[in-house]
């Protein structure tokens, strides 16, 4: 009898043609994963619920449930699993609305199989190890700026008493910028560094997760303290010293 697959080996497919998800199991064997399939909107919310998956590639157009709601059902039970959508390059609007639901990350159709398959491995890396540390804060545990308070052993973000609820990917974003505050980063650099990729015409996955991000650590995300715009560069956060004593 083989070895039990642990859950970090395990993806779900929510995908209703099935040679698509064919090609995305046999890749995924391929990497030494398990992939299990589901062909429809509500079944891949049950089996996502359920729990034990690495990682859920999610179709949005699918029957009885559309990808926009299994997302919503995920991430209100689930902020951590990553999601990698694939979507048509005409559904730009749901697309970005799948992005601020919570999904980490998408992949337009017809799309290159060596391109999703690096996607896949990229947030599955992200989400086993963490972001990778580095600047001066790199060796500590817990970082504190201001009220915000972000605990990296434990995974676990505090602003004042409240505990916040981050997806993977925005605790990667949030994680490279409290370890280097100060530092400005581009569109272009924060993709090689969080999602461990470099593609053109991505840079707005990065803005849509700025917003998100913003929207759960900002009073006001239209007049940020923390996470700074850069204007012609990118993003920053704020130093210490920007901060009253």
């Amino acid at each position: 009898m083989s070895q039990a697959r642990r859950p970090k080996d395990r993806i779900l497919v929510i995908e209703d043609d099935r040679e698509i998800a064919a090609v995305i199991s046999m890749n995924a064997e391929d990497m030494g994963l398990k992939a299990e399939t589901a062909a429809d909107g509500q079944a891949g919310l049950r089996k996502a619920l359920e729990g034990g998956y690495a990682l859920i590639v999610l179709d949005l157009m699918l029957p009885k449930l559309d990808g926009i709601s299994v997302c919503r059902g995920v991430r209100e039970r689930d902020p951590r699993t990553p999601i990698l959508m694939l979507t048509a390059k005409a559904e730009e609007i749901d697309r970005v609305v799948g992005l601020e639901l919570g999904a980490d990350d998408y992949v337009t159709k017809p799309f290159s199989v060596r391109e999703l398959m690096a996607r896949i491995r990229a947030l599955l890396r992200r989400a086993q190890v963490g972001g990778a540390p580095s600047g001066d804060a790199a060796g500590q545990p817990v970082v504190r700026i201001s009220e915000l308070a972000v605990d990296f052993e434990k995974r676990k973000v505090s602003l004042g008493n409240t505990v916040l609820e981050l997806t993977v990917k925005e605790f990667d974003l949030l994680g490279l910028f409290v370890r280097n505050p100060g530092r400005a980063y581009s569109r272009a650099d924060i993709l090689g560094l969080v999602w461990g990729y470099q593609f053109e015409g991505y840079e707005h996955t990065v803005n849509t997760h700025i917003n998100r991000l913003r929207n759960k650590i900002e009073a006001d995300p239209a007049h940020p303290k923390y996470l700074k715009t850069v204007w012609g560069v990118g993003y920053r956060f704020a130093e210490a010293s920007e901060f009253p004593s």
